[in-house]
C-alpha cells in the first residue's frame, strides 16, 4: 500500500473511532447532569482521582473536582506549578429544553398535561409535534433520589407537543413565527387520563415529590448520521457538548504524560441562561478550584496566588459558533462567516450589536492561537457571530477573562443551532479535539 493510502487510512480510522465515541457520550448525556456522570466515569476510567481524596498535587497527577453534580473541573497538573498559570479549556453541558414547572400535572378535557417552562433560547415551534423524552432527578424529603429517563430505552414511550391542523390552522400561520405558539401552550401531553398512578407505581414517585425535582424535557432519540457521505452528524446538544467533550477527550489523551503546564478542562451549567446560579461559570467554583490547586501544592494558598495564578491563565472558551447556511445568506457577515467542514473557528468578539457583552481578545494572544493551531497543522477558521446587529450571544469567555487571563471563543461550527436537532461537520468535530490537544501540548509562552 502507498504511503499516502496508507495515511488514509489511518485518518479516516481516527475520525470514525472520535465520532464513535462523541455520539455514544451524547446518547448517554441528555442533561447536564448526565453529561456530568458519563464524564466522571471516563475521568476515573483513565486514573483521575477527586480531589478531595488527594493531599498533593504533584507533576502528572491526574484530578478532578465536581459540584452539585452538574459543574465538572479536571487537570493533569504540568511540570511548572500552578501558580505560574494554567491552560483551560472550558465549554458548557446544559442545552435548550423545556422544565417541567413545580407543580407540573394538570387535566384538560380529559387529557393529562406537564405543564413547562423554557430554558435558554429556542424557536418554539421547532418542539411541536416531535418525540419527546422525560430525564432528571426527583429528590424526596428523606433525601433519596430517583433518576428518571423515559423515551430514549427500547419499548419506552415518547412525549409530545401538539399542533393545530393546516385545516383550521389559517389565524396561526398568519401570525409572525414567534407568535405562532405561546410559552405558557408549550404543555406537554403526558396521556389520556391521570398519570400519578402510574408515576406511584412505577416509578415510586408521588405528586408532591415533583416539587423538588429537576426534570427536563428533551428531544428523544440517538444522534444519527446525515448525509449520503455520512460527513454530518445531527444531535440533541451538540451545543455545547461537542465542545466540552472534545475538550475532555484532548485532556484524557494527556493521562500518562506531564505536561508543560497544568492543563486542565471545565465542564460547566448554566450558560445558556447566563452562566449565573453556583454552578454557572459566574460562580466562585472555578477560582475555589485552583485555590485548592495551590494549596495542594504550596500547603498555603493565598489569596494574592490564586489571583495571580487566575492572570497568568489561559482559555480556549469552547463553544459553538453559527457555520454559514447558503440558505440564509442575510445572516452571515460576508467573508467572516465560519464555513461547515472548514474546522473549529476561533471567534476574537461575541456579544451583540457594538460587541456588548464580548470579552474581545488582545491581538497577541490571537497571534499566539494562530501559531499554536498552523504548528500543529490543524484544519481551523476565523470568524464572527453573523452580521453585525443581526442579534449575536454570549460565552462563557466574559466570565473568565474577569480574571485578566488571556480568552478566546473557539469551537465548532453548528447548523441549526439551539434547534432540537443540530448539525455538525465530523471533521469539525475531530479537528475540535486537535485543536484542543494542540493547545494543551503547545510550548511555553514567549
Amino acid at each position: 500500500m502507498k504511503k499516502k493510502e496508507k495515511n488514509k487510512n489511518d485518518v479516516d480510522k481516527e475520525l470514525e473511532a472520535y465520532c464513535a465515541e462523541y455520539m455514544d457520550f451524547l446518547s448517554k448525556g441528555k442533561t447536564e447532569r448526565r453529561c456530568y456522570a458519563e464524564a466522571v466515569r471516563l475521568l476515573e476510567a483513565r486514573g483521575f482521582k477527586n480531589l478531595d481524596a488527594v493531599k498533593t498535587f504533584k507533576p502528572g497527577d491526574r484530578v478532578y473536582r465536581g459540584y452539585h453534580g452538574k459543574t465538572l473541573f479536571a487537570a493533569i497538573a504540568g511540570k511548572d506549578p500552578v501558580l505560574s498559570g494554567i491552560r483551560v479549556v472550558g465549554g458548557h453541558t446544559d442545552a435548550p429544553r423545556l422544565d417541567l414547572k413545580p407543580r407540573p400535572l394538570y387535566e384538560k378535557n380529559g387529557i393529562t398535561y406537564f405543564d413547562t417552562h423554557i430554558y435558554g433560547g429556542i424557536k418554539k415551534f421547532q418542539w411541536l409535534v416531535m418525540p419527546l423524552a422525560l430525564y432528571g432527578t426527583v429528590v424526596k424529603k428523606d433525601g433519596s433520589k430517583i433518576e428518571v429517563a423515559i423515551g430514549d430505552a427500547p419499548g419506552d414511550p415518547v412525549l409530545m407537543i401538539s399542533d393545530v391542523l393546516p385545516h383550521f390552522g389559517k389565524e396561526q400561520q398568519e401570525k409572525p413565527v414567534k407568535d405562532a405558539v405561546a410559552a405558557e401552550d408549550m404543555d406537554v401531553i403526558a396521556g389520556l387520563g391521570p398519570v400519578d398512578d402510574i408515576l406511584r407505581d412505577k416509578y415510586c414517585i408521588e405528586k408532591d415529590d415533583l416539587l423538588s425535582a429537576e426534570l427536563e424535557i428533551v428531544p428523544a432519540g440517538a444522534p444519527r448520521e446525515v448525509g449520503l457521505d455520512r460527513s454530518m452528524i445531527a444531535a440533541y446538544g451538540h451545543d455545547d457538548r461537542v465542545c466540552a467533550y472534545a475538550g475532555l477527550s484532548a485532556l484524557m489523551d494527556l493521562a500518562g504524560k506531564t505536561p508543560v503546564k497544568t492543563c486542565a478542562v471545565v465542564l460547566c451549567d448554566k450558560e445558556e441562561i447566563g452562566s449565573v446560579g453556583a454552578s454557572g461559570m459566574a460562580s466562585s467554583f472555578f477560582e475555589n478550584t485552583v485555590a485548592e490547586l495551590i494549596d495542594r501544592q504550596s500547603g498555603n494558598a493565598r489569596d494574592i496566588d490564586v489571583r495571580r495564578a487566575l492572570e497568568r491563565s489561559t482559555m480556549l472558551s469552547a463553544d459553538v459558533c453559527a457555520a454559514s447556511d447558503p440558505h440564509f445568506p442575510d445572516a452571515d457577515s460576508i467573508g467572516n462567516a465560519a464555513k461547515m467542514g472548514g474546522g473549529p473557528c476561533a471567534i476574537k468578539y461575541t456579544g451583540a450589536a457594538s460587541k456588548s457583552g464580548a470579552s474581545d481578545a488582545r491581538a497577541e494572544f490571537v497571534a499566539e492561537v494562530r501559531r499554536i493551531m498552523d504548528d500543529a497543522k490543524i484544519d481551523w477558521q476565523m470568524g464572527e457571530l453573523g452580521r453585525a446587529e443581526k442579534g449575536g450571544g454570549g460565552t462563557i469567555a466574559k466570565f473568565m477573562a474577569r480574571f485578566g487571563m488571556d480568552v478566546i471563543d473557539f469551537g465548532t461550527p453548528l447548523f441549526n443551532m439551539h434547534a432540537p436537532w443540530e448539525l455538525a461537520s465530523r471533521h469539525d468535530c475531530l479537528h475540535t479535539k486537535k485543536a484542543y490537544a494542540a493547545y494543551f501540548n503547545a510550548p511555553k509562552r514567549a
